[in-house]
């Protein structure tokens, strides 16, 4: 059989300002097999077998059943697992820290340059950082999460290297690059149809949720796992299918809403959009080189945090069942996530949320984080639902909580007075896979080494084989033992191509919420005369502690409103006004240290509204409490009768103001919401409330002026006042007194308008409260 090399320079897809670099990759066609892509550089020699190609991978000189691209997965990871030595399978249970590209200069993704931090150094933004290239070679990691990249091809050169560098050590294993979501639109991302270069942009979480059509959502997969291959990406750490029953969480925003039909639905439709591949792009079973590994999160649902808080942090390590309903947040799981349409059958990994499902347990009784119980992971998981796939757990739960409560640090919930090698073990034991945010292979071999004195040798080495099958499989399935590399051209063309902007704009219209029309004021069509005023923006502090510069500034490009309306800055000339805002924003997220410092036990409401708000029905006494750092005398968190005022208070008297200085003419209401809020304070006040979950203003603009009709309809309840959120249980979906408006309309579940006013569809007759 005639042999094919396609050989590509980099330097060839590259202008002179990318400083291109002159490595080459090379391309081998099968007739008929798989396309294998190896780079010269590494000591990879091509074997030929009764006339086909297989990659030398180990370089022993004969096919091992690993490298034989005509066997099944599964076959392979088994063969490869018995091959590896233990250190080399402690690598692969580790997943990387947050790797930006070029390396930060400080913070979480930083990193150097032959010492130097990137400024400084003669880098490309696509070279290795000395941190990379140490745990790639020295810890034998081979899962990396990336965050931002300079550009496209930065991403992908970036790949051809590190791929490159690992091909030439060890046995071979190619890197499973992954990525948090990346396709999610803002206030500023503005539409253009011709926007190549820069990824599509899609709603997020709640956003996707408003449109109430899974079929948005699996085309949503399937586009971004054609841009995430493009970018050297084969796992996503999405989707995130916690039930939304607790409406001050802020990680409501990124879920899809407290229906659990509508999650199961979505989560389902995501996964099968993002792990399927079609006609000569599958390789078996769905699976195939445009597959993007779905590792679904947070086993067993992290949404039904006490009072709201969130298990990043110390204070909101406990979530609750006052309900008694944690089957209910598993059912996304089970029937959605782990029972696909498609091909592949289920998601290929599962993430354990931070938080301690409190008092769940009914086997062992232990009350530790999800990634550390067996209750969950290996009774409930493994054993009661059958799931094989890779549990990983979220980042950092091994690490060390920090000397205060407030700042970002490990998250070894349960186990605090374990030592960092015994949280490992104890991991381990539970039934987890791999490890989120640790670089580092020692704590791993140290925990295997107690396993052999616990259990012995064949355990530990079955124990590690078992893992190492699960994730090996994960790289098999989407073919990047045969062709982990990138062609630079390819990926300028497919990431952020016209077609898929479209898409994602799409969507983005699909999420709007109209919530109120006063007299059918909208859609506002001619070009009439708009008044929109500045926005006071208070000093916040971001996850790190870094506080913001307070401002006072438009919250829309102007330039982008003229192209809809005339704009004024004097409200007596306004025909109409449109006041930018977003949901009300906590100044502290259920802790303060100041509350701490005065003697009382740091736990503060998380308010829904604008306006100063007192918890006089808060629970008198907290389901949970505990923590060593915070005290661990303190057995109550309670904040009843406590006193917080969002941190965009100011949003409310701009409204109030504006209404005070357009008089009788229109004020429209543009909420940008991240969770459920309380629209009494200002509703019967303003004549039009549009509501989006986080899209660009152009598209809020397009529903405004009529360009496009709302279809967008609430994927959560937005309650009456604080009273019903504090009285409703964490992990009931469904069960708050929601806001009635002055136009009769109560804003619950699946309300939403058109022009013609209330929806009523096939949609919500499909999902309706359960």
């Amino acid at each position: 059989m005639k042999k094919i090399v396609i050989t590509i320079s980099f330097a060839f897809f590259l202008s002179v300002t990318m400083h291109a670099q002159q490595e080459n990759f090379t391309i081998v066609k099968n007739n008929k097999g798989a396309d294998l892509g190896y780079s010269p550089e590494s000591g990879v020699k091509i074997l030929t077998i009764n006339g086909k190609k297989f990659k030398d991978l180990n370089k022993n000189g004969k096919l091992d059943k690993y490298e034989d691209w005509r066997l099944p997965a599964d076959e392979r990871a088994k063969d490869l697992a018995s091959k590896m030595s233990v250190e080399q399978i402690a690598g692969l249970m580790l997943y990387s820290r947050h790797q930006s590209l070029p390396a930060g200069v400080s913070g979480y993704n930083s990193g150097t340059y032959n010492g130097k931090v990137f400024p400084e150094s003669n880098a490309k933004a696509y070279d290795l950082a000395d941190q990379q290239k140490a745990f790639l070679q020295e810890d034998n990691l081979r899962h990396v999460l990336i965050t931002n990249v300079e550009s496209p091809e930065v991403a992908a050169l970036w790949n051809n290297k590190m791929q490159a560098f690992v091909e030439g050590i060890g046995l071979g294993i190619p890197s499973n690059t992954s990525t948090d979501p990346r396709h999610i639109a803002n206030v500023t991302s503005e539409f253009n149809a011709g926007a190549g270069g820069t990824i599509s942009m899609w709603p997020d979480g709640l956003g996707m949720a408003a449109t109430f059509d899974p079929k948005i959502v699996e085309q949503f997969g399937e586009i971004a796992a054609k841009e995430y291959r493009a970018l050297g990406i084969a796992t996503a750490l999405s989707p995130q299918i916690d039930l939304g029953t607790e409406p001050r969480w802020y990680r409501i925003s990124m879920t899809f809403g407290e229906s659990p039909s509508l999650t199961r639905d979505m989560g389902r439709a995501y996964i099968d959009g993002f792990q399927t591949s079609y006609g000569k792009d599958e390789i078996k079973d769905g699976w195939g080189y445009k597959s993007v590994n779905a590792m679904v999160k947070h086993w067993p649902s992290g949404g039904a945090e006490e009072g709201g808080r969130d298990g990043h942090w110390a204070y909101g390590k406990f979530a609750v069942y006052p309900g008694n309903n944690l089957q209910q947040h598993i059912d996304p799981f089970v029937n959605g996530a782990f029972k696909l349409k498609g091909k592949t059958s289920k998601a290929s990994a599962v993430m354990p949320y931070y938080t301690i499902t409190f008092d769940q347990d009914k086997k062992y009784n232990e009350n530790v984080a999800n990634g550390y119980s067996k209750y969950i992971i290996t009774d409930l998981l493994r054993d009661k639902y059958g799931y094989d796939g890779v549990v990983c757990t979220d980042w950092l739960i091994t690490g060390d909580e920090g000397k205060t409560p407030n700042v970002f640090a490990g998250k070894p919930w349960g186990v605090e007075n374990l030592s960092i090698v015994d949280r490992h073990y104890k991991a381990i034991i539970a039934g987890v896979d791999q490890f989120g945010g640790n670089n580092d292979k020692k704590p791993v071999l140290a925990a295997y080494e107690i396993g052999v004195k616990e259990y012995g040798e064949s355990f530990m080495r079955a124990r590690f084989e078992r893992s190492a099958v699960r994730l090996l499989k994960n790289i098999f399935r989407v073919g990047l033992f045969e062709n982990p590399y990138l062609n630079i051209a390819e990926t300028k063309e497919v990431v952020g191509n016209s077609k898929f902007m479209e898409a994602g704009y799409d969507a983005q219209l699909k999420s709007i919420v109209l919530l109120k029309n006063k007299a059918s004021i909208l859609p506002l069509k001619e070009k009439k005369t708009v008044f929109i005023p500045k926005i006071y923006t208070a000093s916040t502090k971001d996850w790190w502690g870094v506080g913001s510069t307070p401002k006072l500034e438009y919250p829309v490009n102007l330039e982008l409103v003229e192209k809809y309306y005339n704009v004024t800055d004097e409200p007596s000339k306004a025909d109409f006004a449109i006041v930018f805002v977003t949901s009300p924003k906590s100044l502290e997220d259920g802790y303060d240290l100041k509350d701490r410092t005065n003697g009382s036990n740091g736990y503060v409401p998380i308010s829904l509204q604008y306006g100063t708000y007192t918890a006089t029905e808060a629970r008198a006494k907290s389901i949970a409490a505990g923590d060593q750092v915070i005290d661990p005398t303190i057995t109550d968190r309670t904040y009843k009768n406590k006193t917080v005022t969002a941190a965009n208070t100011m949003d409310l008297r701009t409204i109030l103001d504006t209404k005070d200085m357009m008089g009788d003419k229109p004020v429209i209401v543009s909420v940008t919401a991240s969770k459920p809020m309380i629209f009494r304070e200002f509703e019967s006040q303003v004549d039009g409330i549009v509501l989006n979950f986080g899209v660009s203003a152009q598209a809020v603009l397009d529903i405004i002026s009529g360009k496009t009709e709302p279809s967008g309809l609430l994927p959560v309840q937005m309650p009456a006042n604080m009273e019903t959120v504090e009285k409703q249980f964490e992990d009931v979906p469904f069960d708050m007194v929601p806001h009635k408006d002055s136009e009769g309309n109560s804003y619950d579940f699946a309300y939403g308008l058109n022009w013609n006013g209330v929806i009523k569809d096939a949609r919500t007759n499909t999902y309706k409260k359960e």
